[in-house]
């Protein structure tokens, strides 16, 4: 496909990136920074602008991959003569879109996009299509960047979102309180990242409630006693200690 890429941030890189390594063509990056938008064009052997009403009108796809704030300001600038328009949101309708064609959906990447990543990941795509046409068209050519590819509707996908956000960013969070508490402490917080991948690898075969481990499954107070008592000078941290316990128990029965 012919593709004009409206954006120049983290998903619009990866993504371009996916489609060339897919043998598409990027006609034309838009970015609102002209040096932006240049330099990203210049990594995808692509023209640019930084004006919507110059977007090329020859492409067979226009995939916006902006800001979630930014999406309806785009599309009600953009005017592509009723060519296939997505945008790459997991919480925004995909009927946002339908001033500026009458041929959308979403092409949504269930990932954490990094546009500095040296390897790019594998990409889930969750897509959709205001017409039954529309979303065979956007499945189809999702299928040619990944091979996890699934039809989500808007309300499906913003399930998703909520729990991608669970699992990414809540998570990540975590390893950041961690690493600010191993400084502290003066321990050594590279020590648990083999366990960070392990946990992590366990997924791929075994469903996360089976492979549970630690005090509070095991309902060990003596070893949450003593933790309790290291966090009493980080009090934030005492909360999230107490908040997860309470969950684990919950979760496995314990009173």
């Amino acid at each position: 496909m012919r593709i004009v890429i409206i954006g120049t941030g983290n998903v619009a890189t990866i993504l371009g990136k996916r489609f060339l390594a897919a043998e598409h063509e990027i006609i034309q990056v838009y970015g609102r920074d002209r040096l932006h938008a240049e330099e990203l064009a210049d990594m995808l052997s692509a023209s640019f602008t930084h004006d919507l009403k110059h977007t090329d009108p020859s492409a067979d796809l226009y995939v916006i991959a902006v800001s979630d704030s930014a999406i309806a300001a785009v599309a009600a600038e953009l005017q592509v003569n009723n060519k296939l328009v997505v945008h790459t949101a997991g919480a925004v309708s995909k009927d946002v879109l339908s001033s500026c064609s009458k041929n959308y959906g979403v092409l949504y990447p269930l990932q954490s996009l990094r546009s500095e990543l040296n390897e790019l990941p594998d990409i889930p795509f969750l897509v959709d299509g205001n017409t039954e046409d529309d979303l065979t068209l956007i499945t189809e050519f999702a299928g040619t960047v990944s091979n996890q590819v699934q039809q989500a509707n808007d309300e499906q996908r913003l399930k998703l979102h909520l729990a991608a956000v669970m699992v990414s960013n809540f998570t990540n969070h975590l390893y950041a309180l961690a690493k600010a508490y191993c400084l502290q402490e003066q321990v050594d917080f590279t020590m648990l990242l083999p366990l960070i991948t392990a946990v992590a690898d366990r997924l791929h075969e075994h469903e996360p409630a089976a492979v549970q481990t630690g005090p509070a499954i095991r309902n060990d107070q003596a070893t949450i006693q003593k933790h309790l008592e290291l966090l009493q000078t980080h009090p934030s941290l005492k909360v999230m200690y107490t908040l997860f316990t309470d969950s684990i128990r919950k979760m496995y029965g314990e009173s």
